[in-house]
């Protein structure tokens, strides 16, 4: 061994003793720095649930327009509707963490604050049972705080379980259309691949327009050969924008089995379709209701 390779043997040595310090210390650090984030903007009404879920609210800064629950969420300054929000609004509040469900935009907002200083953290927002445990882990990564999230998700599981174990049989079988929106005589629904679709299938029944994806505006003809047994509608707070009287008025709908029983089921949009911590409760009345149309 030359004497300038035995030389270095010793600073080999240190150096990977400092390296494997550095790179231990790095691991404690990222969970130190997710607990450091102290003003957190939520955007998605079920992210900002899951972080009251998780007893982290006191780190909330802002949350958007779709964040009504809990109500003392509501006192918070809200940046924007989700799908509309300006870079301006959120970094106005001078957030050190963003957590963004999937889905919010634009994609030109999304960009300037990825390249901003101020760490975006995505969340996944699939509409099932699974999707809620991911999205509830993902917040509890972001946050620092993995195990009460693994505590929260296996509550949430359990009680989706639970809730869907005491679905009556009078369920099964009934068609229901997911209305979006009613507006001179045209109605938006719900198809395949839409929380709407999920939820409807999660409490037992299913969707009568399982034929297309997404939303779509319903022929007359498509209403007919459904024959929809329910109607389900988002109630904004104040009512649906339309009354069962004028929605069954329809000339396709008046001729369906919900239309001759009357069952228009209406449900807060955010319980309905947030898939967050309430979705066992809210899976457990939309049954209820269709059981009472069986």
């Amino acid at each position: 061994m030359s004497k300038f390779s035995a030389s270095f043997k010793p600073l080999n040595g240190v150096v990977a003793l400092v390296v494997g310090t550095v790179l231990f210390g790095f691991g404690l650090s990222s969970q130190a720095l997710a607990q450091d984030h102290n003003r957190v903007v939520a955007v998605g009404g079920s992210v900002t649930e899951i972080v009251y879920a998780l007893g982290e609210e006191d780190r909330l800064v802002a949350r958007d327009s779709t964040s009504t629950y809990p109500d003392e969420a509501t006192a918070l300054p809200d940046v924007g509707y989700i799908r509309a929000l300006s870079p301006e609004g959120v970094l106005s509040v001078k957030p050190d963490l963003v957590l963004l469900l999937d889905g919010s935009g634009p994609a030109e907002t999304v960009d300037v604050l990825k390249a901003s200083e101020v760490e975006i953290v995505n969340i996944p927002d699939e509409a099932s049972a699974e999707g809620i445990v991911a999205k509830v882990k993902a917040i509890g990564d972001a946050l620092g705080v993995a195990e009460k999230a693994d505590a929260l998700a296996d509550k949430v599981e359990e009680d989706i379980a639970v809730a869907q174990s005491g679905i009556s049989e009078k369920v099964k079988g009934q068609k229901v259309v997911f209305v979006l929106s009613y507006r001179d005589g045209r109605i938006m629904a719900s198809g395949a691949d839409t929380q709407a679709s999920a939820m409807i299938e999660l409490a037992g029944a299913t969707n009568a327009m399982n034929d297309f994806s997404g939303y779509k505006q319903l022929s007359d003809e498509s209403i007919l050969t459904a024959q929809p047994d329910v109607i389900l509608m988002m109630d904004n707070g104040h009512g649906t924008a339309v009354s069962a009287d004028q929605l069954f008025a329809h000339p396709a709908l008046s001729v369906t089995p919900a239309a001759k029983n009357k069952r228009l089921i209406t449900m807060p949009g955010l319980y309905l379709l947030g898939f967050g911590p309430r979705t066992a409760d809210a899976i457990r009345d939309l049954a209820d209701q269709f059981a009472e149309a069986g």
